[in-house]
């Protein structure tokens, strides 16, 4: 699936965040947040403090959303993280791949010389493998660190890509 946009969110794209964040977040299988956090909340989460927004959009339709920010302050600073959602009827058509190359391009323009996610489940088998797929190695698990409400205790991985 071609894109046609991939571009940072605006104040107006907030809905469209939402309307992809809260089934996600409500559902309670991929972010260590709240499941029964508000609107408000998710939405400062996502496009607030240090964090970049970016919304992927099509025919003006946003389809998935993620956001860039320095993994820690100061001297690691120099290590990015990104967060990524993407719409559930678009899951499957690339959004997340597109997304994550874009990502990487905009990591590098910031000056970032790595990024990093740090809580990818292990039964997010299929963001493990995109992950995988584009040079991420798993640098570190924990063990039983997320209680999934299907699959009970699973571990987080931390996954890492020099860029």
């Amino acid at each position: 699936m071609k894109l046609a946009t991939i571009r940072k969110a605006e104040k107006q794209d907030r809905a469209a965040v939402w309307a992809i964040l809260k089934p996600i977040f409500r559902a309670g299988e991929t972010y260590a947040v709240d499941p029964d956090i508000s609107e408000a909340n998710a939405v400062a989460y996502w496009c607030g403090g240090n964090h970049t927004a970016f919304v992927a959009e099509q025919a003006g339709r946003v389809l998935g959303t993620y956001y860039i920010c320095p993994n820690q302050g100061g001297n690691g600073g120099h290590i990015c993280n990104c967060g990524f959602a993407t719409s559930v009827d678009a899951q499957g058509l690339g959004i997340a791949r597109a997304m994550l190359e874009h990502s990487l391009k905009v990591a590098l323009e910031m000056g970032f010389r790595a990024m990093q996610f740090n809580f990818v489940l292990s039964s997010n088998t299929r963001a493990v493998a995109i992950w995988k797929k584009y040079g991420f190695q798993v640098v570190g698990q924990i063990p039983e660190a997320f209680h999934h409400p299907k699959d009970g205790f699973v571990d987080a991985l931390v996954m890492h890509k020099k860029l």
